[in-house]
């Protein structure tokens, strides 16, 4: 049975899903600076600047640097903005088609994920190194999610110091494993706006009962550093968790959150993220918020559900980030 997420409160959420799956945090950092490194005044036809910083986080645990790039359009007023977390650094990239963001009133700051540490089992990397000194870890500690995050929230704390930008409308996404990564640091991050996941299937948006995709068991026989040691107890065991993946989307709570799913992305069982939406709408209303406007059945293909606190779509196509996804992102966040 599919635990209820409207019997627990956030606090208890945040507690549970930190314990048993993604692992404890390091804390915050005491201050973040950052250094430009390149600025470039023609980028987008001169429409934005492309600028790309050094961003130093200087931590209870160490100094840690990881490089952004920050792209926002030349307007009078503040922008909404995207904090996204990516598999490569380039701008414009296969997952981040800036000129149409840009086209669309929106700023977006971008990190290369395996600029903040490694995509596998080495904790001595990155900022994994300093987290973990002797790259080991205790077993509620935070995986390699958990550190891109981190890594997320830091580019918040800059963006928030930005005159150019609306504090109050800035949204994180990712793909993939950095959508499991961008829902996480919308849980844990009230300052977002919106928490925005693609085609994240097991272990982030998708209900990990019943999981006609990727389960528990393969997620952590593959990738076992993506998360606390703990959350290997349910490889074939799903039953036994006392939450499912729709805690995650519901704990985005008070700020919005957004879920994707592609038609022919099986391994991510877009059923089971569209399940996540409605349960976690429940939550939402329970609250006193919109919810989830849906009326029980998976939308059409290219017919995103927006106007509530929760969003959905469905596309056509694999897994991939594309520019319709983007699209239905910003119509979800301008509804």
């Amino acid at each position: 049975m599919i635990p209820n997420v409207c019997n627990y409160e956030k606090s208890e959420i945040v507690d549970l899903l930190l314990r048993e799956e993604y692992g404890y945090l390091p804390a915050a950092p005491l201050s973040v600076k950052a250094e430009l490194v390149e600025r470039d005044k023609k980028f987008c036809a001169g429409k934005a600047d492309l600028e790309i910083y050094n961003l130093v986080c200087e931590c209870d645990f160490g100094s840690f640097s990881f490089p952004i790039r920050v792209a926002i359009p030349k307007k009078d007023t503040p922008v909404p903005a995207f904090v996204h977390i990516n598999f490569r650094p380039e701008v414009p990239d296969k997952y981040q088609p800036t000129e149409e963001i840009i086209d669309a009133g929106y700023a977006v700051l971008s990190f290369c994920y395996k600029e903040v540490t490694s995509d596998d089992g080495n904790f001595t990397d990155g900022l994994a190194g300093l987290v973990y000194p002797e790259g080991k870890r205790d077993p509620d500690s935070c995986g390699k999610i958990g550190l891109w995050a981190w890594a997320a929230m830091r580019v918040l704390d800059y963006a928030l110091t930005l005159d150019s930008i609306d504090p109050s409308r800035i949204s994180v996404t990712g793909h993939s494993r950095l959508g499991k990564t961008a829902l996480l640091a919308g849980m844990l991050d009230e300052r977002f706006y919106c928490g925005i996941s693609n085609d994240s299937g097991c272990s982030g948006a998708s209900i990990a009962r019943d999981n006609d995709g990727e389960t528990v068991k393969k997620i952590v026989d593959r990738f076992p550093y993506w998360f606390c040691e703990k959350y290997y107890k349910y490889s074939d065991n799903e039953d036994a968790m006392p939450f499912d993946q729709h805690f995650l989307v519901a704990a985005n709570y008070p700020h919005r959150v957004y879920v994707a799913s592609a038609e022919g992305d099986a391994w991510a069982c877009p059923k089971n993220e569209f399940l996540s939406c409605t349960l976690a709408g429940e939550f939402y209303k329970k609250h006193g918020g919109v919810g989830f406007i849906h009326n029980g059945k998976m939308p059409e293909c290219g017919k995103p559900i927006v106007g509530g606190d929760v969003g959905y779509h469905i596309r056509k196509g694999s897994h991939y980030q594309s520019r319709e996804d983007w699209k239905y992102y910003i119509e979800f966040l301008e509804s």
